[in-house]
């Protein structure tokens, strides 16, 4: 007798031999039983889980001659003949060959013709999808009203390809793939039956390369079978097959949680010159990394780790977390999609391989996101305002002692007492900032005032402290409001601010008056001789000079004359602030120490230019005052808000010092709040066409400016 393969020697020939397909068998069995044989069967699923053999075996129950029957006695003639496949009234067709509409006419005429010796006329088309959609079409009648005794079993591996009208028509039966455990127990029998020893660990690798394929695990199990000299080993798979095995793979990933990378890629080399090739280290890579991650969540089932829990390194399970194991799992699926467009699939494999090594250090985002919620209960902590967290039993004494009074901002801070507040979430002396961590100068300074006892209402500013508002919060204030807040009150409350930003007005000449008593301006841009537009804010007329020429030799100093105009501008300024409350002698312009002489405001940019240079901030701070007005050795001006107010006030040492030093003489440097006039028996101003016409056209607001 000749050779005949495991996969046709043990093909199902009953019923109960169906391997993991029990839901059809008990369906199938019960329908005969009961006589309710339906005229169309459509059986689904993945290769090689049955499809095919349970169309026969359901052929010969119903043309047994002792059936129809549930259980076919195989040795009659019609059983002996199916099985052949040489039975005239069951005919199996290959419907990727049988396309056309052609051959469905030809079923539709042989249908006319009764069985020749069988009870029913029984047609298999396997891989029925491949039928064209005329061949459907010209199918549909037939498969609805076919005549008694015939009987249609389609088979497919894809079911959505089959038309509707064809699944309409047909009873169904999804097939499933096979459980590694049984397809395991399938081949122990069968390596039985041929006098074969075989170990749990080789059968198991086969039952897993199956992917739940009964004739894929046969036809498997006959290659290996032909090397293996009576015996089934996994050593002998894994050598002959140019496998890697556990006992590498855990050699190979140990190297890389110990960050060895130069041990790492010799052994890749090892591998590749001893056969193994790139798509099969990536894939048991894969397959070792997806055991490790089932580990991790406590699964030990052997048959989805492929060997056995002990088998696995414990150094890599104790170096990797979870995250980190998901992180090289996903790395060496990508790894395995990429490498077919790759350079060169090698250098790939080496580069995932160098990323493992140092996979310890990845952190994940959920990870990140909880050192960023740490850091914040810090920094919210170094101000004050934190979490509670225990004390360390090291020293109970500070948790023990009660919370002294706050002192007043009159009275002085005593420096030999620490007080512990009972919301404080480290112990005095202790930095709450872990190392490593980015330093602030600021945070130091809170971290000081903290450990000191002193709160941000002793720095003895005019508002109660450093920060508005809430001053446990050292992020409290995030800055002024957006312009639609911080404008529309002062607009509807209070006049327009005295000061104007000149560069913001427009000098549109109203001239024309209509009958209704409306003004339609007039917009006047005078042209230069060299045909330039001339500037319309400048207070002399043209300087004669454009953007593209050169500007003119100007002296930077004014001239004497023109200090007593500015005196007088001071002067109206420190009247409109409210600094003339007494008759006092104001300054129009300045000797530094150098000798020069200045005016006020150039004394003002030459401080500001400074300060710039050495103190970003405070030169910020200083551009946000307004007119200075110099009395004796004191330097007083304003600013609009209280929290420009309450940064200037962090400021005024650094730049009162500065003073001094362009002034050659001590000097001291008042700010003040600005006070908003009141506008309530203020006229309505109407606002011009023209203006109205720009805030349409460019979607803005008016936040400034009187018309």
């Amino acid at each position: 007798m000749s050779y005949e393969v495991t996969a046709t020697r043990r093909r199902p020939q009953q019923f109960g031999d169906l391997v993991g397909q029990e839901f059809v068998a008990e369906t199938l069995k019960n329908s005969i039983k009961s006589g309710k044989i339906a005229h169309a069967y459509l059986f689904s699923g993945p290769r090689g889980c049955g499809k095919t053999s349970t169309a026969r075996i359901l052929a010969k129950a119903l043309n047994c001659q002792n059936g129809p029957t549930d259980q076919p006695c195989g040795t009659c003639s019609n059983c002996q003949e199916i099985t052949k496949g040489t039975s005239l009234d069951v005919i199996e067709i290959d419907g990727a060959s049988n396309t056309s509409v052609e051959n469905i006419r030809q079923i539709k005429d042989e249908v006319l013709f009764p069985p020749s010796n069988s009870k029913y006329k029984i047609y298999i088309i396997d891989e029925v999808h491949m039928l064209s959609t005329s061949a459907f079409n010209a199918l549909l009648k037939t498969i609805e009203e076919p005549p008694p005794y015939v009987i249609f079993i389609f088979a497919t591996t894809e079911l959505q390809k089959v038309p509707a009208t064809i699944k309409s028509r047909c009873q169904q039966f999804n097939f499933r793939l096979v459980a590694v455990d049984k397809v395991k127990q399938c081949l122990a029998d069968a390596a039985a039956e041929l006098g074969i020893q075989a170990d749990d660990e080789a059968l198991f690798w086969i039952a897993r390369e199956s992917t739940g394929s009964m004739r894929d695990a046969y036809t498997l199990f006959d290659q290996v079978v032909a090397f293996s000299d009576g015996h089934i080993t996994y050593e002998k798979i894994r050598d002959k097959l140019g496998l890697v095995g556990i006992d590498r793979l855990n050699t190979v990933f140990e190297s890389c949680a110990q960050n060895r990378t130069a041990d790492v890629i010799g052994l890749l080399d090892e591998f590749l010159q001893a056969g193994v090739s790139i798509e099969q280290l990536i894939s048991n890579s894969a397959d070792y990394l997806r055991s490790l991650l089932l580990i991790k969540s406590g699964v030990k089932k052997e048959s989805l780790l492929g060997n056995s829990a002990e088998r696995y390194s414990n150094v890599v399970l104790g170096a990797w977390n979870t995250v980190q194991i998901e992180r090289a799992l996903s790395l060496f699926l990508q790894l395995y999609r990429d490498i077919r467009y790759s350079l060169s699939p090698r250098y790939e494999l080496e580069l995932a391989f160098s990323r493992l090594c140092w996979l310890g250090s990845y952190v994940s985002n959920a990870e990140v996101k909880k050192a960023i919620d740490a850091a914040q209960g810090l920094l919210m902590g170094s101000g004050g305002v934190s979490a509670p967290v225990s004390t360390p039993s090291a020293q109970p004494s500070q948790t023990a002692q009660p919370q002294p009074a706050q002192p007043s901002a009159s009275q002085p801070v005593p420096q030999q007492t620490q007080p512990v507040q009972s919301n404080q979430s480290t112990p005095p002396g202790m930095n709450p900032i872990p190392a490593g961590m980015p330093r602030l100068s600021m945070l130091d300074e809170l971290i000081a005032k903290e450990q000191a006892g002193i709160s941000d209402d002793d720095t003895g500013s005019p508002d109660g402290g450093g920060d508005i508002g809430d001053n446990s919060n050292p992020f409290l204030n995030g800055g002024p409001l957006p312009p639609e807040q911080s404008v529309a009150a002062p607009m509807a409350e209070s006049a327009h601010p005295a000061e104007l930003d000149e560069r913001l007005k427009l000098h549109i000449p109203q001239e024309n008056v209509t009958d209704d008593g409306q003004v339609v301006p007039t917009v006047d841009i005078p042209s230069s001789a060299t045909g330039y537009s001339e500037n319309p804010d400048a207070e002399e007329g043209d300087d004669g000079w454009s953007n593209m020429d050169a500007p003119p030799d100007d002296d930077y100093y004014p001239v004497e004359a023109d200090f007593s105009e500015q005196a007088e501008q001071y002067e109206n300024s420190a009247s409109d602030s409210g600094m003339s409350s007494a008759p006092v002698q104001l300054q129009d312009t300045f000797v530094t120490a150098s000798g020069q002489t200045i005016s006020i405001a150039q004394l003002r940019g030459q401080i500001t230019a400074n300060l710039a240079v050495t103190d970003g901030f405070a030169a910020s701070n200083v551009e946000k005052t307004g007119m200075w007005a110099v009395r004796d050795d004191t330097v007083n001006t304003t600013v609009e808000t209280a929290y420009d107010l309450s940064l200037i006030e962090k400021k005024k040492d650094v730049i009162a010092a500065e003073l001094s030093n362009a002034c050659g003489r001590p000097m001291k440097f008042n700010v003040t709040l600005k006070e908003a006039k009141s506008q309530e028996n203020a006229a309505p101003v109407e606002i011009p066409l023209q203006v109205n016409i720009l805030v349409n056209a460019f979607k803005g607001t008016i936040v400034a400016g009187r018309m």
